[in-house]
């Protein structure tokens, strides 16, 4: 087996948002191309974008556009640090702002990590859909791991076959190119590659632990668990483990009882904490403790051998983060092997 030496100090970024990089007509010097089915054009690069949730501040922060920035919103956790001066600078909202705060920016392209900001129905945690937006001149993307199949869908509506690195790979590219930093983008995938396929060569030769990745707290006798659409599943794979929760694909994060998660018996269960931009790991460290004396879980292999940790939602998000995670998860499922 390969013992690789792998550091998760710098994160070099990852990046997601294009459902494919398919390139339309074009006039000379305009970008054409298609985000989850939606064509998406610029004759000159956007100057004035707003970025929503975590995946999407990282990466604007990724491929260098943080002067383009006005406005970011809704973080999960502190931002990687490679990326923590750049927004200190930046405009910051606690929560969503609504449909006239965001026009009020004057934005010209809305950067989306999630697909639920785009809501038809128009709700306070929504920006309206993707259309009503660029009926305005306001362009958008929602990375294309959580294409939905319509305009305005949630969750409910992703594609699991879009949930890979190949897509955030896409993103990056399209992005790149509409944004006018397809040097950058390009750095940032081979980054991205080089590092994760240094975790694959260390653990392909050793057996694959299953992983359960849970929100804090049960809720009503039940608990939720990322299931196969999560990014998770496809970060989990790359550091060396499976999803113990892989085969329930109806949506991200799916409800079940205290007694499936007991059957399932995890090898390792990640306690996902969110959601504040100052939140750490050691957030959830308190949930992790309420596990470890819970006299329902006292069984099971994660607590008896103290594999149960504190997590951040942010980190199994699609985006940047996708070959730190694969290089921290690599590192606690097989410690011998990624250092």
């Amino acid at each position: 087996m390969a013992v690789v030496r792998v550091f998760a100090v710098a994160l070099s970024l990852t990046l997601l948002a294009g459902c494919a990089p398919s390139a339309a007509e074009s006039s000379p010097g305009e970008a054409v191309v298609k985000n989850c089915g939606i064509e998406v054009s610029a004759d000159k690069p956007p100057e004035r974008v707003f970025a929503a949730y975590q995946p999407a501040i990282e990466l604007a922060h990724a491929l260098g556009i943080s002067d383009r920035l006005v406005g970011t919103a809704y973080l999960d956790a502190q931002v990687l640090p490679e990326y923590a001066a750049a927004q200190s600078k930046a405009k910051y909202f606690k929560n969503l702002p609504s449909r006239e705060e965001l026009l009020s920016l004057n934005p010209d392209f809305v950067l989306s990590g999630f697909n639920d900001v785009f809501s038809a129905a128009g709700s306070d945690a929504s920006f309206g859909s993707r259309q009503s937006l660029a009926d305005l001149g306001v362009r958008t993307w929602i990375f294309s791991p959580l294409c939905p199949t319509a305009d305005g869908k949630g969750d409910e509506a992703i594609d699991p076959s879009t949930v890979s690195m190949d897509n955030v790979y896409a993103d990056l590219r399209d992005l790149g190119r509409l944004f006018g930093v397809e040097d950058r983008a390009e750095q940032v995938i081979a980054d991205q590659k080089r590092r994760i396929a240094a975790v694959a060569e260390a653990v392909k030769d050793t057996p694959r632990p299953t992983v359960a990745i849970v929100r804090p707290g049960l809720e009503g006798g039940g608990m939720t668990v990322s299931g196969g659409p999560d990014f998770g599943t496809v970060l989990i794979r790359q550091a060396g483990g499976v999803n113990a929760f892989a085969d329930l694909t109806s949506k991200r994060n799916v409800k079940i009882s205290v007694e499936e998660f007991i059957r399932r018996d995890p090898d390792y269960v990640l306690i996902s904490g969110c959601c504040d931009a100052s939140l750490t790991p050691a957030a959830a460290q308190p949930d992790v403790d309420r596990m470890l004396a819970n006299p329902a879980f006292a069984n099971l292999k994660a607590v008896r051998s103290k594999h149960v940790i504190p997590w951040l939602f942010a980190n199994h998000s699609a985006g940047v983060r996708g070959a730190y995670t694969t290089e921290n998860l690599g590192h606690l499922l097989h410690p011998d092997l990624v250092k």
